[in-house]
């Protein structure tokens, strides 16, 4: 690329700023130059050292966490996380090389886009993966095509999140006096969602109507069942998987009903190991390496049944005291991990390259680097991470602890081998009140730590996470920012810190190759 870095950044990150300002001037009534003021971002890099140790749960970078965190909220509004289908077969087996061109990407390439909300749909894409460059041209595409075409895209993915509330309408010509004008309205007054909710509870299913006049509807035997009996289908599919039990709602008014108030069937979602807050750990479950802890047998177990009761006694207090006890509000706000996918954060960066010493030219060429991180979590309390080049695509399938055993520190060129040869054995768990004794409630939980493999046998890296919201307004905890990462010399008891100058917040993505997580 011929082009300087100042070019790039303002055809690629203007419009996106300016149009974050303006749905954030709508929706907040903030002035635009204000929120553009807002936007600043951690401008250092390297690792520094230091011989102090860290103490246990203590961290020097706490003070300044926050306002690298706080500079990212804004830039995440309008994140669609991605998902990732079954692999291909062709990519499962051993004769696949990265870089050739397989069925599916000839099958994209034949898919053009034709109007000017495909090309940016496109584009989005493009730049969510990280190719800016292809990003770039069908940006430009579109917006010769439509100059609105942002505008397009929002209401078509985002609607609600910038248009102004409605004034409501008083077909009448009642004074301004009137203090009330709800009677006057053509359609009746709008119930809330919750009266919406409650207007089903005396509803029944119904089944299909008859086909044709004088003939038999069709059997429903679903309409015949007792509530008892409906309720407990109702959580065995809630415990498979908790968003085919929420789709039911979109069946009929009844399930709907069943879905947002049966407060049962999200009690045991949420203190079940499937998907719940039974499952998570907040106490370190193994080594780095996936060794076992030093324990014998007979503390182990009164270890776990110990803090089992601890889990189960702070989840109480969380539920009366942070959300009203509803189980429903519990299950979608509290932090928790999620098994059935793996968290990737894209990087992207502008570098000057070198000029031509044998030509006269007029702009300096640039460098736009980009590479991936990954970080699946399981069960067990073990991790693996991976520091990559190689597109999402070609790596999620094969961030398994099968493929891990088998190729890692190889170097053949075939999947799963060249992405898996460079990844990390790691361990996680999550934040709790002995991590953060002097804060409030609402802050005891909501970290992340993961301690990963080093370089070398006398290196280990720890990485400080936090969760947060992105995208949409029904994800939540869904991202991943950074508040710390360093690595730690075995032999000379010293941290170094990497600075987080590039680095950006890991997103979730569902893998249906994962099913429900290991």
């Amino acid at each position: 690329m011929d082009q300087p870095p100042e070019q790039i950044r303002s055809e690629l990150e203007s419009f996106r700023e300016q149009w974050r300002a303006e749905v954030s001037a709508r929706t907040r009534n903030v002035p635009i130059s204000q929120q553009q003021q807002q936007r600043t971002g951690p401008t250092q890099a390297g690792p520094s050292t230091s011989n102090k140790p860290l103490k246990k749960n203590e961290f020097v970078h706490r003070n300044a966490a926050s306002k690298i965190i706080n500079s990212q909220e804004d830039d995440d509004e309008y994140v669609q996380g991605q998902s990732f289908d079954e692999p291909e077969p062709s990519k499962t087996t051993g004769g696949h090389k990265l870089g050739q061109q397989d069925v599916a990407s000839t099958q994209d390439k034949e898919a053009e886009p034709q109007t000017a909300l495909d090309f940016y749909e496109k584009a989005v894409e493009k730049e969510t993966t990280g190719k800016l460059g292809d990003s770039l041209q069908l940006y430009r595409k579109a917006f010769r095509m439509d100059d609105n075409v942002d505008q397009s895209y929002r209401n078509k993915h985002f609607p609600g999140r910038w248009t102004k509330p409605t004034q409501q309408v008083n077909p009448s010509n009642a004074p301004v006096t009137v203090p009330n004008t709800a009677h006057h309205s053509l359609e009746g007054p709008t119930l809330s969602l919750p009266d919406l909710i409650t207007s089903f509870s005396a509803l029944r299913i119904e089944g299909s109507p008859p086909e044709c006049e004088g003939v038999a509807p069709p059997p429903c035997p679903i309409s015949e069942l007792p509530d008892e009996i409906l309720v407990h289908i109702l959580r065995d599919v809630a415990i498979a998987d908790v968003g085919d039990f929420v789709r039911l709602a979109q069946v009929c008014k009844r399930l709907a009903y069943l879905v947002a108030t049966e407060d049962q069937i999200w009690r045991r979602v949420c203190l079940g190991a499937e998907v719940g807050f039974g499952g998570m750990h907040y106490h370190w479950q193994r080594g780095i390496a996936w060794e076992p802890l030093d324990h014998d047998a007979a503390s182990l177990e009164e270890l776990a049944r110990r803090r089992h009761e601890e889990s189960r006694a702070a989840t109480n207090v969380f539920l009366h005291k942070l959300y009203k006890s509803s189980w429903q509000a519990m299950f979608r706000r509290r932090p928790r991990i999620r098994f059935n996918g793996c968290y990737i954060s894209t990087v992207n960066y502008i570098r000057a390259g070198q000029a031509s010493m044998h030509q006269v030219t007029w702009n300096s060429p640039v460098h736009i680097v980009t590479y991936y991180r990954y970080l699946r979590l399981f069960r067990d309390g073990s991790a693996i991470s991976l520091l990559t080049t190689d597109e999402p695509a070609h790596v999620v399938h094969h961030l398994t602890k099968e493929n891990l055993a088998l190729h890692q520190g190889g170097g053949g060129p075939h999947l799963p081998s060249a992405v898996m040869s460079s990844s990390l054995k790691g361990r996680w768990r999550l934040s709790s009140s002995l991590d953060n004794p002097e804060a409030g409630l609402a802050d005891m939980e909501g970290d992340l730590y993961v301690e990963t493999e080093g370089v070398g046998a006398k290196y280990m890296y720890r990485m400080e996470l936090t969760f947060r919201s992105a995208g949409k307004a029904t994800a939540r905890n869904n991202k991943l920012a950074w508040k710390g990462f360093w690595s730690y010399n075995r032999l000379t008891d010293d941290w170094a810190e990497f600075t987080l100058k590039n680095d950006k917040p890991y997103f979730f993505s569902r893998v249906k190759s994962y099913s429900v997580g290991e």
